[in-house]
């Protein structure tokens, strides 16, 4: 399965904003939604979860579940993103169908290689730039942080950049062998910037085509 070179991962202050917010973002053209929320009961989500299928559903756009994978394979959706504390990818791996995807998130090389072992489809690497100074974040991993890592590993895992990234810094991401981007503030403000993130994400790989064929 050819992941989207786009994600978006739901924002709002409350459950029902984020639905709100999946709807807006698949209207403007997003391949794929994350549904992230915490605080929630594994109920509430469940609810939310099958909601939020109806609405992907209705616009063919990928639904990846946060943390929960049981909810991910109840609901058929496409397929479960773990962060560093969730489950282990290989033991979601055992309960999910086949065809669902595993994606997972990574802060470091040693990171991405035991994702690698595990089998992920892909790997969220984070954070490319650090907004707040809260203590518990990891340093900005930046564009030299991206190119050392896709370098040593060479690995055919597509490895989305994620964490504070804007339009503007597409064009110099992909020039550091990143498959693709994960966003949720920059798109949350404007659902118009989907468009936009799009067309950088695809010139990029026409560019390669362009050259691949001379």
């Amino acid at each position: 399965m050819i992941i989207p070179k786009l994600h978006y991962i739901s924002q709002g202050n409350s459950p029902k904003e984020h639905l709100e917010n999946i709807q807006k973002a698949c209207s403007a053209g997003a391949e794929l939604v994350q549904l992230h929320l915490k605080n929630v009961s594994e109920k509430k989500f469940l609810k939310l979860a099958n909601e939020a299928r109806e609405i992907t559903a209705h616009f063919q756009t990928r639904l990846i579940i946060n943390n929960y994978y049981k909810i991910a394979k109840a609901i058929k959706a496409d397929g479960v993103h773990l962060g560093k504390t969730d489950s282990s990818p290989t033991i979601a791996r055992e309960h999910l169908y086949t065809w669902q995807l595993i994606g997972g998130t990574a802060h470091t090389l040693q990171d991405c290689e035991s994702l690698i072992v595990k089998n992920v489809d892909y790997i969220s690497l984070s954070p490319f730039r650090v907004k707040t100074t809260k203590d518990n974040l990891s340093k900005a991993l930046g564009l030299s942080g991206y190119t050392t890592i896709t370098e040593t590993l060479k690995t055919e895992t597509p490895i989305i950049g994620f964490g504070g990234i804007t339009t503007e810094d597409v064009t110099d991401i992909l020039t550091t062998g990143i498959s693709g981007i994960a966003v949720s503030g920059e798109i949350t403000r404007d659902f118009n910037t989907i468009a936009t993130f799009n067309q950088l994400l695809n010139e990029s790989s026409t560019e390669e085509q362009r050259y691949t064929f001379e």
